[in-house]
């Protein structure tokens, strides 16, 4: 097992050198942020997998496949069809060429609502990037054979993240994952018929497994099992169409053309890769039926139930993983800190080496809270719901807003956001009323408010609509 520890930390080191030779070419904000808007399609494609299948997928994913089965692809089915959406509007959000999501929304709504949309993005991505360094405490901790606590080894895990994000920003996040994607994509295709032949093949599977996790709503989900599910497939629908570290990919594009046609493709790559994903953990829950804990099934089945190389292969993918989603989300919201609250209410002349120097100094923050919040997560699963929730309610309504519905004014973005954010926060607090997802009243009041303020107070500019609509 020890030999695992030593091929993941070649592959690690392999990453840093590769950061550093990339972090010489880092001179201004624009470098920093967007990787200087040079990324080729092929890079885009492999950064923009690796920007969606993180510890959500491997570890949430697999906590759920465990114990809910095949109805588990509600979860990443949600993101399918956001890319879709996303499909037709990448052109544009290319042409609009800024830094973040506050971008959008001073430009189509005002000020304030950047403001607000950027505590929304800092919230629910600190949220997210906590649970890639609890990922990391699990693969440290099984490659070692416990010898490292997962305490212990989310504390490395976030060091390592932290440290490879400050470096270099967007030039070492996209570049590297090029290699991070190329490993994901593998391992997980390559994994699963062997770890089916490990459970004695597809046949074996039905007399190993409960009835229910063959059914395409599991009935564990609760009172409203139907519900629940669509409250999983909204949650990363939402998330999709409105994830900033996405939209920060396509601003790095070299034009709009390459981030259409990267598009096409990344929907084929997470679907192959999430199908994958899903399989692993029930046939996972078959290996190893009477595993404590169920997030790290992936993890477990390829120290324990993979011929080695393949093994190897797939903890390296785990590990691609907790580095570009971490390095992915933990840039976002320092950039979001950066351009959207400092250099807008702040400083606005700040110099570009000011911006590059503060940015790594934000990158640190937000890694250190990100880390104390893994020292208190019960469950990933829960966690990477409710970040997808808040995300998905808060800002997506009045994101693809901006771009798709004419009559979207001021006021009906900012009270969408707000609305959106209070009542995720108060739901999650006080409880779900009568079982129903806290997506569902959460998403209502949102997308209500905005199409009813929107309608009942003045129209848009014409200089507010021309960027989105041209």
């Amino acid at each position: 097992m020890i030999y695992y520890l030593y091929i993941i930390l070649l592959y690690l080191l392999v990453l840093v050198g590769l950061n550093m030779w990339r972090a010489k070419k880092v001179k201004t904000q624009e470098d920093f942020m967007v990787a200087g808007r040079k990324l080729s399609p092929t890079v885009m494609v492999f950064t923009l997998i690796c920007t969606w299948i993180g510890s959500g997928s491997f570890i949430a994913g697999a906590e759920f496949g465990f114990e809910a089965g095949w109805s588990a692809l509600w979860l990443p089915a949600g993101a399918w069809f956001g890319i879709l959406v996303i499909y037709f509007i990448s052109g544009r959000i290319r042409k609009f060429g800024q830094y973040t999501i506050g971008d959008i929304l001073e430009a189509r709504y005002n000020k304030w609502a950047r403001l607000f949309g950027s505590i929304a993005v800092i919230i629910s991505f600190t949220a997210i990037v906590s649970y890639q360094f609890r990922a990391g405490g699990y693969i440290l901790n099984i490659v070692t054979g416990d010898k490292i606590s997962v305490g212990v080894g989310q504390l490395l895990a976030a060091g390592f993240v932290i440290l490879f994000t400050a470096l270099a920003g967007m030039i070492a996040v996209a570049y590297t994952d090029v290699s991070n994607g190329i490993v994901i994509v593998l391992a997980t295709i390559i994994a699963v018929p062997f770890l089916l032949s490990f459970v004695g093949g597809w046949a074996a599977l039905p007399d190993k497994l409960p009835a229910e996790h063959f059914a395409l709503v599991n009935a564990q989900f609760g009172e409203r099992p139907l519900l629940k599910a669509l409250g999983f497939f909204f949650s990363t629908f939402l998330l999709l169409l409105g994830v900033q570290s996405m939209y920060q990919k396509f601003y790095s594009a070299r034009d709009a053309k390459a981030a259409k046609q990267s598009v096409l493709m990344w929907i084929v790559g997470v679907v192959i890769v999430e199908t994958a994903v899903i399989a692993l953990a029930v046939v996972g829950r078959a290996a190893f039926p009477s595993l404590e804990r169920h997030d790290t099934v992936i993890l477990h089945a390829a120290a324990y139930g993979l011929p080695m190389i393949v093994g190897v292969l797939l903890l390296a993918a785990a590990c691609a993983v907790v580095v570009s989603t971490g390095n992915n989300y933990l840039l976002s919201p320092a950039t979001t800190v950066m351009r959207d609250i400092y250099q807008r209410f702040i400083n606005p002349k700040a110099s570009q080496r000011r911006m590059v120097i503060l940015s790594k100094i934000v990158v640190l923050v937000l890694g250190v809270v990100a880390f104390i919040l893994a020292m208190y997560l019960t469950s990933v699963l829960e966690m990477a719901f409710f970040a997808y929730t808040i995300y998905g309610v808060a800002i997506t309504p009045a994101l693809i807003g901006a771009f798709l519905w004419k009559r979207a004014n001021t006021a009906g973005g900012l009270t969408s956001i707000i609305s959106g954010t209070v009542v995720a926060l108060l739901l999650k607090n006080f409880g779900e009323p009568f079982g129903i997802p806290l997506i569902f009243p959460a998403l209502v009041v949102s997308v209500g408010s905005f199409i009813l303020v929107s309608l009942l107070t003045s129209p848009p500019r014409e200089e507010q609509l021309k960027p989105f609509m041209d």
